[in-house]
């Protein structure tokens, strides 16, 4: 099974089939195959003790290369975000050179996490689990003759690295992009006839907002949207289009999606929340709290134990399952509001605000009380140059969401910050209080009650 991730194997069974489309040339399998060969002496020559190789991810061709050859040479790739300061990768170097508590013999790659969860850490990737994260998106999708898989995403992340080893070894085309360019999406879908692509909610977004007449030609079968809670106000965006939207939910330490909406479903993603569990993934709600287990899953952390054969593994998300089996995502647990003793989720009230005419985005975070401990703060991005005025949007949050949930603070933003993955930052949401301001015209009915 693990050929299935062997330039050299997939040379010998497809070589003349176009493997990778890249700064407007195309390369066979075999052509890729005879890349990997130069490189792979040179290559050998630094891996010492199949310790994990640190790769500067860009999206380029020679990162193509150098992944399949340290897959060839079984050596763990240490994925490192060419965005990372030095002083973020020499932390990454000396984390690696401490020995890793977790080296299985089929480790593939090492990718730290976003650090939704706590501090970031580095994931233990296996050959055996990115095969069978494959197989359960391959379970969704189907694999057309024809398929070509537009990357856009971040190699050094799971969404782009997945995208690699899924169409590696199912022995279709990848057409990589040195990065997002919402501008020239289209342009790049009809160039390289991409039938499937991968996009976070903000990317998805100004795609929309920069070609408001384009409608995705019928080969583009599904857009992948994973990385965080799409807003429903987008989906609709996308459904008036005809684009066919995948919703997906998963993570670095469980080599991508472990939940998507059915392909089936593709043209109406509404109300599906993240989806179904793929098949092989165990999902389960306990607590509130999202967990999974499966042979995605990944073997540990580097620099700590291995996880249990078997374990269940804690998301760090909150989310629910409703009457039908699709998994509504809530919050990360780190996000996650606690205002008078009452749980408070971001996620459900930036849909809320989102869906408010006039706003076109919101983040939605705690500020510190004395009395409640947190109360609810929300950043806004207007859609038209004249947002609504306090007085609509109390009588929004007013109508739509218990007081617990009501933003009490606001702000007027230009744009929400986002990580180098083209996602909302929380964390630098709490540089923001200075700018802050009581939401006028709000009633003056308490955040929450305890005792009630």
């Amino acid at each position: 099974m693990s050929e299935l991730l062997s330039i050299r194997a997939a040379a010998a069974e497809a070589g003349a089939a176009p493997a990778l489309g890249c700064a407007g040339r195309t390369f066979t399998f075999g052509q890729l195959a005879a890349r990997v060969e130069a490189e792979l002496p040179g290559l050998a020559r630094t891996c010492v003790d199949r310790r994990p190789h640190p790769l500067v991810a860009a999206n380029t061709l020679a990162t193509v290369v150098t992944l399949l050859a340290l897959l060839e040479l079984r050596v763990p790739a240490l994925l490192i975000h060419p965005r990372l300061t030095a002083v973020e990768r020499d932390a990454l170097l000396d984390e690696a050179a401490r020995g890793g508590g977790v080296a299985p013999a089929d480790a593939a790659a090492i990718i730290h996490t976003s650090g939704t969860t706590g501090a970031a850490r580095g994931a233990v990737l296996t050959r055996s689990a990115l095969l069978a994260s494959a197989a359960a998106s391959a379970a969704n999708l189907g694999w057309n003759d024809d398929d070509c898989w537009l990357m856009c995403m971040p190699l050094a992340r799971v969404g782009g690295l997945s995208i690699l080893t899924r169409s590696l070894a199912a022995r279709r085309r990848v057409a990589l992009a040195d990065g997002f360019d919402a501008a020239g999406f289209p342009a790049l879908i009809e160039r390289e006839r991409a039938t499937l692509a991968s996009l976070v909610p903000t990317m998805l977004a100004r795609v929309l907002d920069a070609h408001s007449g384009w409608i995705p030609p019928a080969r583009l079968r599904a857009v992948l949207v994973g990385g965080a809670a799409a807003p429903p106000r987008l989906l609709a965006r996308a459904a008036e289009r005809g684009l066919p939207i995948i919703l997906t939910y998963g993570l670095t330490e469980t080599c991508s999606q472990v939940v998507a909406t059915p392909y089936a479903d593709r043209f109406a993603p509404l109300d599906r929340g993240a989806g179904r569990p793929l098949p092989g993934a165990m999902v389960r709600v306990v607590d509130g709290r999202i967990e999974v287990r499966g042979p995605m899953l990944m073997a540990g952390y580097w620099n700590a134990p291995p996880l249990a054969p078997g374990a269940w593994f804690d998301t760090g998300d909150l989310g629910a399952f409703d009457a039908d089996g699709f998994l509504h995502l809530h919050a990360r647990r780190a996000d996650l509001i606690v205002t008078g003793g009452e749980n408070v989720y971001p996620a459900e009230v930036e849909a809320e605000l989102e869906r408010c005419p006039g706003i076109a985005a919101a983040a939605v975070f705690g500020l510190p009380d004395e009395t409640w401990g947190q109360t609810v703060a929300a950043l806004l991005v207007a859609d038209r140059a004249q947002p609504p005025d306090d007085a609509a949007l109390a009588r929004w949050i007013e109508a739509r969401l218990a007081p617990h949930k009501r933003p009490r603070q606001i702000a007027f933003v230009p744009r929400l910050p986002q990580t180098a993955a083209g996602k909302l930052d929380r964390g630098a949401l709490a540089v923001h209080p200075t700018v802050m301001r009581p939401l006028k015209a709000m009633s003056r009915s308490l955040p929450s009650d305890p005792s009630k």
